[in-house]
């Protein structure tokens, strides 16, 4: 059953400003935007089952029934819900929510505008926190915990088809939440540095994220501490964020 409506969602991003000396400043700007919920879709992003990193499936563990929560609401509101398990699509080649994003009817995406590509903060050349590590890739489907509706949602771990589904169904705002928030989050085809070469208008859900980040590489601070960096880089040159409560309403 959907509650369908309007949902508020509320922007946040930095602006590089002059005080009144004339000195440099990151500027904390938000706005606010009321948008028809059946506009928006929701993708969940690389919310696996395991990772090679065991903090880093540990934090996806708790994160993720918080992140069902988010899901549910949204869902009923009447957002479109994508799950993007990368690499695991072989899992869902029988299900009717993956069928729904391969049947969307194909549109040739926009072509890519150019946009600034400045270093991330954190140094993630080694960016497990923990031991244990695994050599080979161990996900084989998403946590469990995530519950998938096979009559409304989609499953996809391509930009392409989601960018079909979007002009099937007129939506013209994307939110992602799930991992890692340097990494896939960036970098998937269907997270934020395509959508905004595609000039889709696309918000990182900040507090249903984490980073691949090491406390032991550079700048030296918490986990935590190097996730609000990351956040905080996107907010500066990428996209707004909002928060989840603005889903579950």
């Amino acid at each position: 059953m959907s509650d369908s409506g309007d949902l508020v969602l509320g922007f946040r991003t930095q602006i590089l400003d002059r005080d009144e000396r004339s000195w440099a400043y990151w500027r904390v700007a938000t706005s606010e935007r009321r948008t028809r919920a059946d506009k928006v879709a929701l993708i969940v992003c690389d919310m696996w089952d395991d990772h090679t990193c065991p903090a880093a499936a540990a934090r996806v563990d708790e994160m993720a029934p918080r992140m069902n929560e988010v899901v549910k609401a949204a869902r009923r509101k009447g957002v479109q819900i994508i799950h993007a398990p990368s690499d695991t699509m072989d899992f869902y080649k029988k299900s009717p929510a993956r069928r729904r994003m391969v049947e969307a009817p194909q549109v040739d995406p926009p072509e890519e505008a150019q946009h600034d590509d400045p270093p991330q903060p954190v140094d993630a050349t080694d960016p497990c926190d923990s031991l244990g590590r695994k050599e080979k890739p161990p996900w084989t489907r998403q946590n469990e915990a995530l519950e998938i509706d096979e009559s409304v949602d989609g499953i996809s771990d391509k930009g392409a088809e989601v960018y079909n589904l979007m002009q099937q169904k007129g939506i013209t705002q994307l939110i992602i939440m799930g991992v890692h928030t340097g990494m896939c989050i960036l970098h998937r085809s269907f997270a934020i540095k395509q959508m905004v070469r595609w000039g889709v208008d696309i918000a990182l859900v900040r507090d249903m994220t984490d980073a691949m980040y090491n406390p032991a590489k550079s700048p030296y601070v918490s986990h935590d501490e190097g996730t609000r960096l990351v956040v905080e880089y996107i907010e500066k040159f990428w996209c707004p964020t909002i928060l989840s409560e603005q889903l579950l309403g």
